[in-house]
């Protein structure tokens, strides 16, 4: 299959050339070399991190269909992405909209955000049969993108519960919150759930309750959960402080560098590490302490250090 792009250069369907795995572990040019590097320290950060806290050797859990709901296949580059909400997935999403439409989508910039979020417009790895997946899983470049545990998590709370017009996270979330961490909470909070406060929400998330009650919400869920990078080999792992870079490395190693560049835009309203110390400012230590907990694998497998501001026990 040939597709024009607006370049005016043919975008085949690499059969013959180079696949970006091949690219990726024996690079034809240095300045791939160099970064190469640097991603084979991230890939044996996670390998350490798993086998220290024995994740892959604990009985290896088989990975079911609704395990792969977040990875995304790429056929044409042969390349499957996990999207982690709240780490660039939107622009992500829309960049694998680029690569997979087949001419359809030039601009990721001209995909308007909630398209880039319809699930049949991208297809994911559960949707394959049993031998399918496999095939892709050990012939495909896998990547994902992470970012600070804490950073992420604020930067969910502040979309999903400050902003008005989220109503459907405020009555499915907001209201259970209200109704279990506020005492004398007023009609209208335990009916519209469009006040929790960040103190509130950290205590839905370490209240046991909410463990054994359902899985985390994905845009507060860790990425140990989502992805499974000790069940899954990442060849890849971004990092949304590098996003550009780390983003524009890949899209070299899918031989689309030349004419696909990962959108850039300076967010004014983007959660910062200083805005995520003043949220941190009002939870006691206590809690800190078992937030960490819950987050510590994400922290540990992807490099983070514990945060200056965590007063922890």
């Amino acid at each position: 299959v040939m597709r024009r792009n607006p370049f005016g250069m043919d975008i085949c369907c690499r059969k013959g050339s180079r696949s970006p795995l091949q690219e990726l572990y024996n690079p034809t040019q240095v300045s791939l070399s160099n970064t190469a590097i640097l991603h084979q320290i991230r890939r044996d950060q996670v390998t350490d991190t798993c086998r220290a806290n024995s994740v892959s050797s604990r009985k290896r859990r088989v990975l079911t269909p609704n395990d792969l709901k977040h990875l995304v296949v790429d056929e044409d580059h042969e390349m499957i992405y996990c999207y982690v909400p709240k780490v660039a997935c939107t622009n992500w999403k829309r960049v694998m909209m680029v690569l997979t439409g087949r001419g359809k989508y030039s601009d990721p910039m001209e995909i308007p955000a909630n398209e880039a979020h319809v699930s049949s417009n991208l297809k994911t790895l559960n949707q394959y049969s049993i031998p399918e997946i496999n095939h892709r899983l050990k012939n495909y470049m896998k990547f994902l993108f992470v970012r600070e545990p804490f950073e992420r998590l604020v930067s969910a709370y502040r979309n999903k519960f400050t902003q008005k017009y989220n109503t459907s996270f405020h009555k499915r979330y907001g209201t259970k919150i209200v109704r279990r961490q506020r005492k004398n909470a007023t009609q209208e909070a335990l009916r519209k759930g469009d006040d929790v406060k960040f103190e509130e929400f950290v205590a839905y998330l370490i209240d046991p309750h909410t463990q054994r009650e359902e899985p985390f919400n994905e845009h507060w869920q860790t990425v140990f959960s989502l992805c499974h990078p000790c069940h899954i080999h990442y060849d890849l792992i971004g990092k949304y402080e590098t996003l550009e870079e780390d983003s524009n490395y890949i899209l070299q190693l899918a031989g689309v560098g030349n004419y696909l560049k990962f959108p850039t835009y300076a967010k004014s309203t983007r959660t910062t590490d200083e805005m995520t110390t003043e949220f941190f400012q009002n939870i006691s230590s206590e809690h800190q302490t078992q937030l960490y907990e819950v987050y510590k694998l994400d922290f540990l497998m992807f490099n983070y250090s514990v945060p200056s501001y965590l007063k922890l026990e």
